[in-house]
C-alpha cells in the first residue's frame, strides 16, 4: 500500500482553504507522516477536485486523498449545485477506487461559521480530515489482513 498523501485544496474561498491546508499538515505530522509524503495540489473549486481526486486515485500513487475546501451559501441555488456535486463526486471515487477520499469541504451559511471551522473555534476540520485518512489507511491495512486469515 502506498505511504503518501494527497492534499486537494479549492482555490475558491482561499482564505478558508489555506487555513484547512494548514491545520491538515500539522495533524499529518502530528501523527508522524513525514511531510515529504504529503503532496498538495490546488484546483480551482470544490467542484472540480472529484476529477482530479478520480486522477490521482487510479494513479496507485496515494493512500489516500484529502479534499479541502469551503462552499458558502449565497443569494443563489449555486450552493447547493455545488455542495451536493462535490460530495457525491468524492464519495463515488473513493468507493469506485478503494482509495479513501477524505471530505473536509466545509459547507456553511455564513463566511463566519467557515472561518470558526477552519481554526478559529471549533477546531480544524482540515486537520480532522488528515485524522480521518490516516485512520481510513490503517483500517483498509487491517481490513487486508483480516481477509488473509
Amino acid at each position: 500500500m502506498p505511504s503518501r498523501y494527497l492534499v486537494l485544496a479549492a482555490r475558491f474561498n482561499d482564505l478558508i482553504t489555506k487555513a484547512l491546508v494548514a491545520g491538515a499538515q500539522d495533524a499529518f505530522t502530528e501523527m508522524g507522516v513525514d511531510p515529504g509524503q504529503v503532496d498538495l495540489l490546488w484546483v480551482p473549486g470544490c467542484f472540480e477536485l472529484a476529477t482530479v481526486a478520480a486522477k490521482a486515485a487510479r494513479s496507485g500513487t496515494y493512500a489516500a486523498i484529502v479534499c479541502l475546501g469551503a462552499v458558502i451559501r449565497g443569494e443563489t441555488p449555486h450552493f447547493d449545485y455545488v455542495a451536493g456535486q462535490a460530495a457525491g463526486g468524492l464519495q463515488r471515487v473513493g468507493i469506485e477506487t478503494g482509495v479513501p477520499v477524505i471530505f473536509g469541504v466545509l459547507t456553511t451559511d455564513t463566511v463566519e461559521q467557515a472561518l470558526n471551522r477552519s481554526g478559529i473555534k471549533s477546531g480544524n476540520k482540515g486537520a480532522d480530515a488528515a485524522r480521518a485518512a490516516i485512520q481510513m489507511t490503517q483500517a483498509l491495512s487491517r481490513l487486508e489482513e483480516l481477509v488473509r486469515r
